[in-house]
């Protein structure tokens, strides 16, 4: 489920919000800054949604430096005289402005496009050609795995909404040359992983515990058994670079 964590001005906002929001999506309200970064540690969270008042009064730079991975969205009342503060707030990389009042049936929809894990998906694009994924079965497969905003659904899961046994889908999803589904999947769950520990508001033991990784410990062997660097070295690669290793990788394991 899609995380959003929003910290807004009074209390039409928050039903506003509540209301245009897309299935599949929680809104979790806050109403000060230390309980908004309680909820960034308590749930994978895909876009932080502030007030226009709030983004006025606390440390957006310092929140931003924080979490630069997790966009933040403002939401609320503008007047001619804020023009100033919009594009300071431009400069400063938000990703969107929700006037109150005129966007709310859309404020929902603009909050999850905005998100993390949208923009993510635009960065997997690639991958069904360069795992030669091409059967129906497959891509299929894929177009369940993919838009996850965290942990993909398991093998199981998958096999029941596609309508087949786990093992037939488990063997014709390896067919042709493409890495087996579980190893798709935590693949994709190191991505938001690695993504994580890109934010200065994150440690190890965060992220683990946010991906369902037993430990920091499980974490860094999955990421090497992956992509065959460590944890640090991961971190700071590209993602095309983590998509070859990974690739080359899995092409090494089927030739076993």
């Amino acid at each position: 489920m899609v995380g959003i964590a929003a910290l807004l001005d009074g209390h039409n906002a928050p039903n506003a919000l509540r209301r245009s929001l897309p299935r599949g999506t929680r809104l979790l309200a806050c109403r000060t800054l230390p309980q908004l970064e309680h909820q960034l540690h308590r749930q994978l969270i895909d876009t932080i949604v502030l007030g226009t008042i709030v983004a006025r009064r606390v440390d957006l730079g310092a929140l931003r430096a924080r979490y630069p991975t997790i966009p933040i969205v403002l939401m609320g009342h503008l007047r001619a005289e804020d023009a100033g503060a919009a594009l300071q707030w431009e400069t400063q990389g938000l990703a969107h402005l929700i006037v109150e009042g005129v966007d709310d049936p859309i404020a929902g929809s603009v909050a999850t496009r905005a998100g993390a894990s949208r923009r993510r998906l635009a960065t997997r694009s690639e991958l069904p050609r360069l795992l030669r994924l091409s059967e129906p079965l497959q891509l299929g497969a894929w177009e369940l795995l993919a838009p996850a905003p965290g942990r993909p659904p398991g093998p199981a899961q998958v096999a029941r909404f596609l309508g087949v046994s786990r093992e037939h889908l488990s063997r014709q999803f390896g067919a042709g040359g493409a890495p087996n589904l579980k190893r798709l999947s935590d693949f994709l769950t190191v991505q938001v992983a690695l993504e994580l520990l890109g934010n200065p508001g994150y440690d190890r033991p965060a992220a683990a515990r946010l991906l369902g990784f037993s430990s920091p410990s499980h974490l860094r062997t999955t990421v090497r058994r992956l992509t065959g660097v460590g944890l640090t070295e991961a971190v700071r690669l590209g993602w095309r670079d983590l998509i070859r290793r990974f690739v080359l990788r899995s092409a090494r394991e089927r030739a076993r």
